[in-house]
């Protein structure tokens, strides 16, 4: 196992800079994620960590010895792709052994090492079979394990489960993080899939247009996102954003004059035109009398969709979306007009101008 540090680490195609001088350190048997939308730089990042891609400025240290100049073979790292990058003529053994064979490791310790792999993996009854008898799940398995058996310092992912059907996408999820728990190997890996971020990683990276735009647990880039970016990308719906101005009287008031709200006292925003975020399931349709904390806000009802265990109900308020995750037997009718309760213990405020948050809302209780 080993650290792994990215130093002002930059990527330019000629005058392109695409990865934009970012700093990172990974601990030692860390599972870290990086994430962002198609073209944030995250796969480059990894292909520079893994020497596929030559680093334009900046240094990269594993272990704490720079390796800018080393090549991928000398790196101690293992990569598994996306699309598994297996060899079709050769069995399954073959596939997990053929680095090793490479490496001339012994053909006795090439056995008990494809064995042990194959073991924790479940690929024990497949060991004869060739790539295009496997399932998608199993030659993910298969890619895994020709990495495990190289028992490499750093194991790099770039989207591993994104050929795979959602159903088997969750299940890999659980196989991978029970298999990081197992090994305790320092690992990243690259997803687009906010999901697969928030339910593998001990730190998430969200990355933007070649930045890190925040590192922090998967509670903390939820709970607490640095920025309206973050906000707007990580949860399952997003987080709901509305306009808003600051009044002179120190009130929030919402876009379109919806509502207004007091603003906390330990925000001081710098700017006037913020931006109001409140999650999905932070919001409630209204019933009764507004408690202390609480605001209610007009809204019309566009989209209702049952999930079993809770209902999303996707709104329009002041020409804006809000969507409300409520109890199951919440069914409002699309057209309806109603009022969202939204819970002010909950609210996140941003600088428009800057997208920045300010302060942070009050802890869950």
């Amino acid at each position: 196992m080993a650290t792994v540090e990215f130093r002002k680490l930059t990527k330019r195609y000629g005058t392109l800079e695409i990865v934009h001088g970012i700093d990172l350190a990974i601990h030692d048997g860390e599972f870290i994620v990086l994430v962002g939308p198609s073209g944030c730089g995250k796969s480059t990042t990894l292909r520079m960590l893994a020497g596929l891609e030559d680093i334009s400025a900046g240094d990269i240290l594993i272990d704490n010895r720079v390796v800018n100049e080393i090549e991928p073979r000398d790196r101690d790292i293992a990569m598994v792709f996306q699309d598994y990058a297996l060899y079709p003529h050769m069995s399954v053994y073959e596939n997990m052994a053929f680095s090793l064979r490479y490496r001339g490791v012994a053909k006795r310790d090439i056995d008990v090492r494809v064995r042990d792999a194959a073991a924790v993996l479940g690929l024990e009854p497949y060991l004869q079979r060739r790539p295009k008898q496997l399932s998608g799940g199993q030659r993910q398995r298969v890619a895994m394990g020709r990495a495990i058996v190289r028992k490499p310092q750093v194991f790099l992912f770039d989207e591993p489960l994104s050929n795979l059907d959602a159903k088997l996408r969750g299940s890999m999820r659980v196989e991978m993080k029970k298999l990081h728990q197992r090994l305790g190997v320092t690992t990243v890996y690259v997803t687009h899939d906010q999901v697969e971020a928030m339910t593998l990683a001990d730190r998430v990276v969200v990355m933007n247009g070649g930045h890190i735009e925040q590192t922090g647990t998967p509670d903390e880039v939820y709970h607490a996102p640095a920025s309206l970016f973050v906000a707007g990308f990580i949860g399952a719906p997003t987080m709901n954003l509305i306009p808003a101005q600051l009044t002179s009287g120190a009130m929030l008031k919402l876009a379109g004059g919806a509502a207004e709200a007091p603003l906390p006292a330990d925000r001081k925003p710098a700017a006037d035109d913020l931006t109001f975020g409140m999650r999905p399931e932070d919001v409630e349709v209204a019933e009764g009398e507004t408690p202390a904390g609480r605001l209610d806000v007009p809204a019309q009802v566009e989209v209702v969709e049952p999930l079993g265990a809770d209902t999303l109900v996707f709104t329009s308020v002041a020409g804006h979306p809000v969507a409300a995750r409520v109890r199951p037997e919440v069914r409002p009718k699309p057209g309806e007009n109603l009022k969202l309760r939204f819970n002010l213990d909950r609210m996140h405020l941003f600088d428009t101008a800057t997208g920045r948050a300010i302060g942070a809302p009050q802890a869950h209780g």
